[in-house]
């Protein structure tokens, strides 16, 4: 069984080596890093290592094009189980094995989740990503019947296998969204585990009009309302 953990990164040179080091401290296995067409000092902190696969995209092509790439070098590799984290130091890197044997029940896609009773609070969630957050998840469960607590975290585990039969196509933060649309679509099956809710950053940006706690909620609503309504 060949695992591996895929890391999508922009401008993240201030992170990404005490990220990685982390991860290293607790997973020998294969690391693949895509590089979404980082402007700062990113590619030079990766070229400098030789622990990692490392895919550089000549242009930034938003967080989940990054992601879909990963997803095909993984399936390249002959990866069986894939975990993915994001890199601003939000995701406690000693979960890696807890995402990979949360799969051995028989679940394709294994969540982390900030919101459930278990989950450990560190610094205080905005308030305005919180409420989006809930409203999204919501109409996700209104459609799946899942009951997931947390729509968007980036800490995930999947069987290389399952991610094979869905289709993503959505570039930017929605991305998620259309993977629980496909997913649902698929019978895929399921799971939340908790994990840590740090927040450290308050001033992360979204990017141009996605600041907007409205405008954002109208994107991840039009991407979701689309991808659901697939094929229907």
């Amino acid at each position: 069984m060949v695992n591996a953990v895929l890391l999508p990164v922009y401008n993240e040179a201030g992170t990404v080596a005490d990220v990685l080091n982390a991860i290293r401290a607790f997973f020998s296995g294969e690391v693949i890093v895509v590089d979404d067409g980082s402007r700062d000092e990113t590619p030079r902190v990766l070229a400098a290592r030789d622990d990692i696969s490392v895919l550089h995209l000549d242009r930034n092509c938003g967080y989940g094009c990054a992601l879909r790439c990963g997803f095909r070098v993984a399936a390249d590799l002959g990866v069986d189980n894939l975990v993915t984290m994001d890199c601003d130091g939000q995701h406690e890197p000693t979960h890696i094995a807890q995402f990979l044997s949360a799969l051995e029940d028989g679940s394709d896609i294994v969540s982390g989740s900030r919101y459930l009773p278990t989950s450990v609070s560190v610094g205080v969630a905005p308030p305005q990503r919180r409420a989006i957050n809930e409203r999204i998840t919501r109409l996700v469960n209104d459609v799946t019947g899942w009951g997931l607590t947390d729509a968007f975290c980036g800490f995930k585990s999947y069987r290389v296998e399952a991610l094979s039969r869905i289709s993503l196509t959505e570039p930017g933060y929605a991305m998620p969204l259309e993977l629980w649309a496909e997913a649902y679509r698929q019978g895929l099956r399921v799971r939340e585990i908790p994990v840590e809710r740090i927040y450290c950053d308050h001033d992360r940006s979204f990017g141009q009009a996605l600041d907007d706690p409205e405008a954002r909620y109208a994107y991840y609503l039009d991407v979701w309302n689309r991808a659901i309504a697939k094929d229907r």
